[in-house]
């Protein structure tokens, strides 16, 4: 997964589930709001017992237990309208599990009671783009903003999906958006930076990095992202200070020691660049990715 997706993808928590009472309010939401006491009366002891054991273990972080005690309860009442929030917890555990196919199922059957809420559809969004269905992911993200114009979840999502697809005038708009709603949001500026990068606007976006980092200096991604920028721009010595930098406040930086060993390949420093790609697998770095690059080191 490319670096500034698994960012964006570990900065965007699930949506809690509890927040679907608000959401019902402000958009007219098809199934009532939830308590506990109409749960209760609703559907009777053994369906709330199973739903609550659900949350509790969830809570615990005992997730095969909580999908197992939601799983029973819409099985005790499968037609039930209160399941759009069971089905939405059921998914939440199941991405928590890196369960995502499955998540993006259980959404979709807590759409079909709930067709436009918001949170689910961010929760499914996210789920897709889990599993490479950045397509189907799109779709959710533009529903949520036909809903919410000023979603930041869908704005940044939504942006950058544009940015993969090369779209970088949407990409652009989005982010310039959201940025306008929150000037600070780090992971839209890093966004946009990256796309900037990859529009071939690289003195813009080293601009954009430079900054960041005289407002985070001890933020090891960003000297990252500005030797990528540097790299592209051909100044591989300052690529090469920047990684140091980065490496000196996070030596478990995985990127950097790629980064520079495709540096020191270039210059045909062969016997550095193997070092450095070693230290990258042994940091977690995909040994076949590599494995190209290592045959050049020979």
């Amino acid at each position: 997964m490319p670096k500034i997706a698994k960012q964006i993808l570990d900065l965007i928590g699930n949506t809690p589930l509890m927040e679907l009472s608000a959401y019902s309010i402000k958009y007219g939401l098809s199934f009532c709001i939830l308590t506990i006491v109409g749960i209760l009366n609703a559907n009777g002891q053994s369906y709330y017992d199973l739903s609550e054991k659900g949350v509790s273990c969830f809570e615990k972080d005992s997730l095969e237990q909580a999908e197992n005690y939601f799983r029973q309860a819409l099985k005790l009442d499968p037609t039930n309208a209160h399941n759009a929030l069971l089905f939405s917890n059921l998914g939440m555990v199941q991405q928590k599990m890196n369960k995502h196919a499955e998540a993006v199922e259980s959404y979709s059957y807590a759409l079909n009671f709930a067709p436009i809420a918001v949170p689910i559809l961010l929760n499914r969004g996210s789920a897709y783009m889990n599993i490479g269905q950045n397509d189907n992911a799109y779709l959710d993200y533009c529903q949520v903003l036909d809903v919410d114009k000023d979603n930041i979840e869908a704005l940044l999502m939504r942006a950058y999906i544009y940015t993969q697809r090369k779209d970088f005038k949407a990409g652009r708009a989005d982010y310039e958006k959201l940025l306008k709603i929150e000037p600070t949001n780090y992971t839209a500026r890093l966004g946009l930076i990256t796309l900037n990068q990859k529009d071939g606007k690289l003195n813009e976006a080293l601009e954009g990095i430079t900054m960041m980092i005289t407002e985070n200096p001890k933020d090891a991604t960003l000297y990252i992202a500005r030797a990528d920028i540097e790299c592209d721009l051909d100044k591989k010595d300052m690529a090469l200070i920047d990684l140091d930098e980065a490496l000196r406040l996070n030596d478990s930086a995985s990127e950097a020691y790629l980064l520079r060993g495709q540096i020191f390949l270039s210059q045909k420093k062969k016997y550095l660049a193997k070092l450095s790609f070693d230290k990258a697998i042994s940091l977690g770095i995909s040994a076949s990715d590599l494995q190209d690059l290592i045959k050049e080191c020979k």
